[in-house]
């Protein structure tokens, strides 16, 4: 993942964020905590871990399947973009 160097402090600070909410929910539990609140944590949990994984997905696609230096006015460039969108719409 070479391309993603310079996005690489973005990444981490994500995945930060994800392991400090997987620690919430492991003391929601330890402490028998409301299931609301552990449901309200799994899922901002996983949202949060759909997202990490929508930035690495599309970067993967720009990066990897698609040329990166395909002229954006091309149709690969715009299949390129629908797809994007499609797999962020797919992982909201």
């Amino acid at each position: 993942m070479a391309h993603t160097v310079r996005e690489r402090t973005k990444l981490m600070n994500r995945v930060r964020r994800i392991r400090g909410q997987i620690s919430g929910i492991e003391k929601a539990l330890e402490e028998d905590s409301d299931c609301g609140k552990v449901l309200q944590q799994l899922a901002a949990c996983r949202g949060a871990i759909n997202g990490l994984m929508a930035e690495i997905l599309e970067d993967h696609i720009r990066f990897h399947v698609v040329d990166p230096d395909v002229d954006p006015e091309s149709e690969q460039a715009e299949a390129t973009e629908q797809l994007v969108d499609l797999v962020r719409s797919y992982l909201k």
